[in-house]
């Protein structure tokens, strides 16, 4: 028996695929119709993947007239069919993905990105094993200026931030009881809910998945079902980089350790350093952050989080179990010595954000990158190289970068870069309401 056919109160489907801002771009099709799409797929336009912030074509893209703006095959992932719990009407999604005409890869689409990254650990017999930790506000925007919700319990404000609150968690006990079911239901596997720094601010952390594909879904749709979920509960929910100018920014750590073909986490040794490996995709991390910051850091707002004292990393350096780095060795058991990769904005796409993080850190290891030695202290307060403090400095670093080309094809590379020069100009035009208006419930 099917999905569909023990889901038979499903009355409609969206398919679609993220494109390079980590939107979803499909179609909403009657469920009489989910059979064919399963079976053939759904023609495309190739050049939907590359739309910019807004949902327009990037101009003088290859992929619209030049080439008569041609059809791909979106065809679905091994996800299947996910419940749509924030609709009022019973859903579902497909998560699709794109290929072109003749069946292979469609070079723009992120997550084929991803899987390429992937495919070169397996090719190792390696197998990352990647958890996030997924950080955003909750928001009240039915005025004129963007405030934290009332308590749905109290109907009062939260006159300050309550980092690791339980009476924070609490006063939106309703809302995180649907969210971890709908979770549940999407499976989306989480762990612990906490309150942040930042006013309405919280984290969720989703488990340590043996799947890198499936854990970038989780992320992308952990997004989707949050800001969904918190409009049914009468709130917006954000993933923006800093919706707040005097509050903490949202960040989306991920945490990762690679299992060799006997299951032998290849990070471990037993001792408080770790092994050679751990070492060297450290390096790579390290090398990749001022090249690939575009991946961590790709809207104008994402630059407003990456501030000194802001609970966000500035400088390129490492350390273990220190928070002030922007690539962190986590304590606890030897056994499972990981990375933390602390740099990424919560307003990143999954899907390129970790093919970044693990291209770069399987490179340093291809590679045999020696690190600098960890620093220890307020990494604020230490002289370094700084991770990229502007959008145009990222954009033109990862368009020139040789690091980008070892891990993205080169037509996702050019595609990213023209996307992000056309949101550059026009942004410009923009006042600040304007680009919060924009950013907050879309990234």
């Amino acid at each position: 028996m099917t999905w569909l056919d023990e889901n038979s109160h499903v009355r409609s489907i969206r398919a679609g695929a993220a494109d390079l801002n980590g939107q979803a771009r499909g179609k909403r099709v009657p469920v009489r119709f989910a059979r064919k799409i399963e079976k053939d797929g759904m023609r495309f336009p190739l050049s939907v993947l590359n739309l910019d912030i807004w949902g327009e074509d990037v101009e003088d893209s290859p992929l619209v007239f030049e080439v008569g703006d041609p059809d791909g095959v979106l065809r679905p992932t091994e996800r299947g069919y996910v419940p749509m719990p924030w609709l009022a009407t019973p859903s579902a999604l497909l998560p699709m993905w794109m290929y072109t005409e003749e069946g292979t890869p469609f070079d723009g689409d992120p997550r084929h990105a991803l899987a390429r990254v992937v495919d070169r650990f397996k090719a190792r017999g390696w197998t990352p094993v990647v958890a996030f930790e997924m950080e955003f506000y909750l928001i009240d925007d039915s005025g004129k200026e963007i405030q934290q919700p009332k308590s749905p319990r109290s109907g009062k404000r939260r006159p300050g931030a309550e980092i690791l609150s339980l009476r924070a968690l609490d006063a939106f006990d309703n809302f995180f009881n649907d969210l971890y079911d709908a979770c549940e239901a999407m499976d989306i596997e989480t762990e612990a809910a906490t309150s942040e720094v930042g006013l309405g601010q919280f984290e969720m952390n989703l488990v340590h998945v043996e799947d890198a594909l499936k854990a970038a879904d989780d992320a992308y749709l952990f997004k989707m079902l949050v800001r969904g979920l918190a409009r049914k509960h009468d709130m917006a929910a954000s993933f923006m980089a800093k919706p707040y100018e005097d509050y903490a920014g949202n960040g989306l750590h991920v945490h990762f350790s690679v299992l060799d073909e006997d299951g032998k986490n290849i990070f471990a040794d037993g001792s408080f350093e770790g092994t050679e490996e751990l070492r060297q995709a450290i390096a790579g991390c390290l090398r990749g952050i001022p090249d690939l910051a575009l991946c961590f850091a790709p809207h104008d707002n994402s630059y407003e989080r990456l501030v000194p004292e802001s609970h966000a990393p500035t400088g390129i350096c490492w350390a273990y179990e220190n928070r002030t780095a922007s690539i962190r060795v986590p304590g606890g058991s030897l056994a499972a010595r990981r990375i933390e990769h602390r740099v990424a904005g919560g307003d990143v796409n999954p899907y390129l954000f970790l093919a970044a993080v693990l291209g770069s850190a399987l490179t340093g290891i291809e590679d045999q990158m020696t690190p600098p030695p960890p620093i220890s202290g307020n990494a604020y307060e230490q002289e370094m190289a700084q991770i990229p403090d502007t959008w145009e400095l990222a954009i033109d670093r990862f368009e020139h970068s040789f690091l980008a080309e070892r891990i993205f094809p080169r037509l996702l590379i050019d595609n990213l870069v023209m996307t992000k020069r056309q949101e550059l100009l026009y942004l410009d035009e923009l006042s600040d309401e304007e680009k919060l208006e924009l950013y907050l419930d879309t990234v």
